[in-house]
């Protein structure tokens, strides 16, 4: 029931609203109007928070991929280290299966075709597809070298190459070609960019208008 004036009273229908109609009529309403106003940047705040939570998501997944490869790699270098290959030679075995995933292009050269500087590690800037690719070469290699027993560079070094091209020739099966993918944003500069416009977003939510209701 509503007032119609004189102290008389009329009903009306009332409805419920999904929260798509709700979004239609906010984007199709007078934004002169407060509360059109308000719901127009709500949704726009709404819809800006899903993009982040997507952003973020994808962000995670590529940080626990990255996490899988340095384990492995760290794996991958206590095993070769027993089996008398030192750390230089672990940079080695390491660049020439770069060079093997990457169609000829070596750790040094990725990293120059992908404006990385030497002090930086290149998985910090690879999508997560490729840190993916090489995880997967470098437990083959761990499989392998636990598994036959392989000792010295040479035969370690072979072994991963081996394991670097297959994992290209699976992908490249696929239309893909790991060195022709383009760079992701640094994974530290990401972090604070999402949470600065998490922080940034929030801030405009704002609050809905009162009505004489709420005051009383």
């Amino acid at each position: 029931m509503v007032s119609i004036g004189s102290n008389a009273n009329r009903s009306v229908t009332d409805y419920m609203l999904t929260r798509y109609a709700c979004y239609l009529i906010a984007q199709n309403g007078d934004p002169r109007k407060q509360e059109i106003a308000f719901a127009q940047g709500y949704f726009a705040v709404q819809t800006r928070k899903q993009e982040l939570i997507e952003e973020r998501v994808a962000y995670i997944e590529r940080i626990e991929t990255r996490g899988r490869l340095r384990e492995s790699e760290k794996r991958l270098s206590q095993n070769i280290f027993e089996r008398g290959v030192d750390d230089a030679g672990f940079g080695r075995i390491r660049s020439k299966g770069d060079k093997a995933l990457f169609g000829g292009i070596d750790t040094a050269g990725m990293k120059k075709r992908l404006a990385i500087s030497d002090n930086r590690p290149l998985a910090d800037f690879l999508p997560t597809l490729t840190i993916a690719a090489k995880n997967l070469a470098a437990e083959m290699t761990n499989h392998n070298v636990e598994a036959i027993d392989l000792y010295g560079e040479p035969s370690i070094t072979s072994e991963h190459i081996q394991n670097n091209t297959s994992v290209r020739d699976m992908l490249d099966r696929r239309g893909i070609k790991p060195e022709n993918l383009p760079p992701s944003e640094d994974i530290k500069k990401l972090e604070r960019r999402v949470k600065s416009e998490e922080k940034k977003f929030a801030s405009k939510a704002g609050k809905l208008p009162e009505t004489a209701g709420d005051k009383d």
